[in-house]
């Protein structure tokens, strides 16, 4: 029997599945991440000069971007290398906002918030769907990688806000970002709350945990921290990271559909 072949266009816009399966290792490694690009960004900017310390950081997520855009399914050592791109260089964006621009963190934040709400209306508008069990389009990915990028950039200025604008201090900051954290996952257990909203819910308040932990552990005891190296903090929390992808790696999500009509 003859393989059904699919239409070329088809093939010029379908790649299979480039974004992992949503488990306990995505969670805990995505806070990880979270944490090591604020402390990584806070290092590169104290003992590099930002003129150069930028350029480097955004040439660097470019080309993480580019290797994750040309691969045709999900590599777990490029995907998670441009989560800690993304991390470090929403950190960077968020602090520019803020630093270059006099910006306060009001602002910045209420900033990003709407535009993460833009690009989640779009990408709605235009797929019909913010599942991340659907990133098999070129367009969807390109959707993806937005609302990734602007989530790091809103959790840092949101968590920065409430540590020092509000007084709260990183620790405080960073527990009762934990606790609101539980919400969608204890709404989309026992009250309904929906996947696709639970997720994004989730996935926005993972950043500003993760960062506020992060900058508690290498902040200035006078500042409320544990004082430790940021440069010492980075370098754990990414060898921590590459074990874990290395050893569960973890699997695509919705990927064995889409191989089975790409070979068909």
């Amino acid at each position: 029997m003859s393989k059904k072949k699919i239409p070329l266009i088809n093939l010029t816009k379908t790649v299979l599945a480039k974004v992992p399966e949503i488990t306990v290792f995505f969670w805990i490694t995505k806070l990880l991440t979270t944490g090591m690009g604020e402390v990584a960004s806070d290092f590169l900017f104290e003992r590099l000069n930002p003129i150069f310390s930028v350029p480097v950081s955004l040439i660097i997520f470019v080309v993480a971007m580019i290797m994750q855009f040309k691969v045709r399914r999900y590599v777990a050592g490029i995907y998670w290398l441009v989560v800690i791109m993304v991390s470090i260089f929403g950190t960077t964006a968020a602090d520019a906002v803020r630093v270059g621009l006099g910006i306060p963190y009001i602002a910045s934040t209420l900033f990003f918030v709407a535009a993460l709400a833009a690009i989640l209306i779009t990408w709605y508008v235009k797929e019909g769907t913010l599942s991340v069990h659907s990133i098999h389009t070129r367009r969807r990915e390109i959707f993806y990688w937005l609302t990734v990028v602007t989530t790091f950039a809103l959790g840092t200025a949101a968590g920065d806000m409430t540590a020092t604008n509000m007084h709260l201090g990183y620790l405080s900051s960073g527990i009762m970002f934990s606790v609101i954290l539980l919400l969608p996952a204890i709404g989309y257990w026992l009250f309904g709350l929906k996947e696709i909203a639970a997720f994004w819910f989730a996935y926005i308040m993972t950043r500003p945990v993760g960062a506020s932990f992060a900058d508690w552990l290498s902040a200035a005891h006078s500042s409320g921290g544990l004082g430790y190296s940021k440069g010492t903090v980075t370098l754990i929390l990414t060898i921590i990271i590459v074990l874990l992808v290395i050893i569960k790696g973890g699997s695509p999500a919705e990927s064995t559909e889409l191989e089975t009509k790409l070979a068909s």
